[in-house]
């Protein structure tokens, strides 16, 4: 008598993906939209096709849950045949090693799986004759001798450098037809997953068989309203627009024509408002300084001639802080003045800045580059603005420092604030024959230069300059910094009187 027909209920727990999540694992039961991509992956090795397939979830949506139990059912189903998987990440610790717990735990979870383990291990689990590997894709790793003859896994592709990938794991894959699996968030062009995805992609175009697996937060509410909710909420703070959410839940490729601020970039920043030589009655302004070394001979604000375009300068960017105008209560930034000191002394910019901060402009806050010698400038004025004088209130006065990581951070939250239509320049003057209009011509010329990149590894690190054979970012970086007035909460504070509810 068959086994289907003995074990009816036994033959469809280790021949179906949905019946052993289910029956065996309950408590983690997958759900339609991870189990359509994990029975695909299993069909094809099943039927050693050797496919490949490119599976992106939105955010916390449970990828990693569905290669565990398809790890753990393929194990089940190979365990007296053998068989060999390999699962690389770009770490090992921690990225290769959670998965290879959360398998573990998957696999001591339930009693049909428990008593087959023969290996438990820093980098193996085997279930009788079959084994799943883990290991890291980094370039310092060893990973070559692995063997994939099932399957061979790419998580947090995006993260993986692909000539790495074409000299050490996809030979595992080609010399046994195993099928290749690649799995991540799609961030920019130039990643591994972006590459496979439009290679799959094209071949969809030829067969009509799905190889590409996107599942957006939308998808993923329609089973879970609460993850909804959380995800609204997030979209609700940061913007639609922001890189984070469009590439983390709506699973968008970012741009990758070049330069970070393209022409359709640029041309979204393009206000309408004067620029202004004064604060308004009634609104609230934020000075943005990014701090240059000083020389011994210095030079006036706006001094730009001759050979200043090739040495950094001390720049100003004014903000006018805007939380009325969005039905959200997001605040918009609206650039009303820019200004730049090259060479000048620290203690002469020191004043200036003061008097900026507290007369011209009567600011709220001054975002500062504490880096390096700005550290300096930024302590002196915070001294000075946390006084009164006057009738003038204080200043708070928000030192920033620059990293690799704090650039990228800043980076993309200035995308994200340009992309959804927060930030917004004053009417160009570019093409005046006036000092303020040189300023406005050179911050134009360096967004039009600014160039990135998207570094492998965990992070997403953003790499942002201006190349240095066409000058400084000094202006950009000022600007920028109006992310970082995000990090406090510009609107106004109500002062209530006691017994006031």
């Amino acid at each position: 008598m068959k086994t289907a027909q003995r074990y009816p209920t036994l033959y469809k727990v280790v021949t179906d993906l949905g019946a052993f999540s289910s029956m065996l694992l309950p408590a983690y039961r997958l759900r339609p939209y991870q189990l359509a991509p994990a029975r695909a992956i299993l069909e094809s090795v099943r039927r050693q096709r050797g496919d490949q397939f490119a599976v992106v979830f939105s955010r916390q949506a449970g990828k990693d849950e569905m290669l565990a139990q398809l790890l753990a059912l393929l194990l089940l189903q190979r365990s007296r045949h053998g068989g060999a998987a390999t699962i690389a990440a770009p770490t090992f610790r921690p990225q290769a090693a959670l998965s290879r717990d959360r398998l573990r735990d998957r696999l001591l979870g339930n009693q049909l799986t428990a008593p087959l383990i023969t290996k438990l291990d820093a980098s193996a689990i085997r279930l009788g004759q079959a084994q799943v590997t883990f290991v890291s894709a980094s370039p310092a790793a060893n990973a070559r001798g692995q063997t994939a003859d099932l399957l061979l896994v790419a998580n947090e592709a995006q993260d993986i450098e692909p000539r790495i990938w074409d000299a050490v794991f996809d030979p595992m894959a080609a010399s046994t037809n195993a099928t290749t699996v690649f799995m991540g968030t799609v961030w920019s062009q130039s990643t591994l997953l972006a590459r496979q995805m439009r290679h799959l992609r094209a071949l969809e175009a030829k067969d009509g068989r799905q190889r590409v697996w996107l599942v957006p937060w939308p998808v993923v509410a329609r089973d879970l309203p609460a993850y909804g909710e959380h995800v609204r909420a997030r979209i609700a703070q940061l913007g639609d627009a922001h890189p984070f959410i469009r590439t983390e839940y709506f699973l968008e490729e970012l741009d990758g024509d070049g330069g970070l601020f393209p022409p359709h970039r640029i041309a979204q920043i393009r206000g309408d408002h004067p620029r202004l030589d004064r604060a308004r009655p009634g609104a609230r302004y934020a000075l943005l300084i990014d701090v240059a070394g000083e020389e011994e001979s210095g030079s006036d604000p706006l001094d730009l001639a001759g050979d200043d375009d090739r040495r950094d300068s001390t720049a100003l960017t004014v903000v006018e802080v805007d939380t009325t105008s969005r039905p959200d209560g997001q605040a918009v930034y609206r650039v009303v003045d820019r200004r730049a000191w090259t060479g000048t002394r620290h203690t002469a910019l020191h004043d200036q800045l003061v008097d900026l901060a507290r007369h011209v402009w009567k600011a709220s806050w001054v975002v500062v580059d504490a880096t390096g010698i700005g550290a300096g400038l930024a302590s002196f004025l915070r001294t000075s603005l946390a006084r009164k004088s006057g009738s003038s209130p204080t200043v708070e006065v928000i030192p920033f420092i620059f990293s690799g990581a704090s650039k990228s951070r800043l980076g993309w939250d200035f995308l994200g604030l340009i992309d959804s239509g927060r930030f917004r320049e004053y009417r160009s003057d570019a093409d005046t024959p006036t000092e303020a209009g040189r300023v406005t011509a050179r911050y134009e010329a360096q967004l039009r230069a600014t160039t990135y990149e998207v570094l492998t590894g965990p992070g997403n690190v953003l790499r942002w300059s201006v190349p240095a054979r066409d000058g400084h970012d000094d202006l950009v970086i000022s600007a920028a910094l109006a992310a970082e007035l995000e990090r406090i909460d510009p609107r106004p504070r109500i002062a209530l009187g006691h017994g006031v509810t």
